[in-house]
């Protein structure tokens, strides 16, 4: 069975859905999982899934995990009452200052020093000569349309949390590739909506969109390949498992299907091969059984003959 991530909305998400939703990799959880950050499970809540965007903004803007785990321990210890802050408060950045709302205040998450809302914004245009105020209201501009396509998004990400119609899900992913054409993380869900609602054309000019925009996106190739695959044609959707594998190396999902190829092909090394890295990075679980299962067939039938 070729695994293929997504799913209608429900109470709890499976570790797929919530890969899927968030636009991360397994691989990517289970760091998250192994820093503790969050709990391993196999089923989500949906306040798991407000941790999780948590921690994914965080970490696009690059915030080391050090310092993520510092500043969660110091949450802990300043407000005693909160006993997840990942989930309980409203964490960010505020330029390049991280800030918690606490009480309607933002505060220093480290130090627990409350911040003030001065217009920086107004003193800063007073100093400026002219040409670089008109610099900085280009540069304003363009990040206004990035936060409004990160908006977006997210409120497409929600809409698929509560079942919201498909057609509306579409049209705030389009939102947000008005204001960023550049994103190729829209394009990709985009293709994945489509995918379930079986519009192979719409599905793969997205993800083909994606992967322009960034060619080694592993995800994309991935999701093409499934796309290839559910069309049943295995050539084209095991050279899109393994432009994913280029792009990274720990894909365990795309070492799942391109085994699954390999092995209807009665290419015996290379199905082994695959299916021993998927176990080496997925050791445990139902996919991890099927795999043991398949490579235990393959080592005996090589045995046999």
């Amino acid at each position: 069975m070729t695994r293929v991530s997504g799913g209608p909305a429900k109470a709890e998400y499976t570790r797929d859905e919530v890969c899927r939703l968030l636009g991360i990799r397994e691989a990517v959880l289970e760091d998250w999982e192994e820093h503790g950050f969050v709990a391993r499970a196999e089923q989500y809540a949906f306040k798991d899934l407000v941790a999780l965007k948590t921690l994914r903004q965080l970490r696009a803007r690059r915030m080391p995990a050090a310092r993520i785990r510092l500043i969660l321990e110091s949450l802990r210890a300043k407000l005693r009452h909160v006993a997840d802050p990942l989930q309980e408060l409203k964490i960010f950045t505020d330029g390049r200052r991280l800030a918690v709302q606490v009480d309607g205040h933002k505060m220093e998450p480290l130090t627990g020093q409350l911040l003030l809302d001065f217009d920086q914004d107004e003193l800063r245009r007073l100093l400026e000569f002219p040409a670089r105020r008109a610099e900085n209201t280009l540069a304003k501009e363009m990040e206004h349309r990035m936060r409004e396509a990160e908006q977006w998004f997210e409120r497409a990400v929600e809409m698929e949390q509560v079942g919201a119609p498909p057609e509306q899900i579409a049209a705030a992913y389009e939102k947000a590739l008005e204001r960023d054409p550049d994103a190729p993380a829209p394009h990709v869900n985009l293709g994945t909506l489509y995918f379930h609602m079986k519009q192979w054309k719409q599905a793969e000019a997205h993800y083909r969109a994606a992967i322009a925009l960034r060619p080694r996106y592993a995800l994309a190739w991935f999701n093409l390949g499934n796309l290839h695959d559910e069309l049943r044609d295995p050539d084209r959707a095991l050279e899109c498992y393994l432009k994913a594998l280029e792009a990274d190396a720990q894909f365990a999902d795309a070492h799942y299907n391109a085994a699954l190829i390999y092995q209807s092909r009665r290419d015996i090394l290379n199905a082994v091969r695959h299916w021993q890295q998927y176990l080496k990075l997925d050791p445990s679980g139902y996919w991890a059984g099927i795999a043991r299962r398949e490579l235990a067939r393959l080592k005996e039938e090589a045995l046999v003959q």
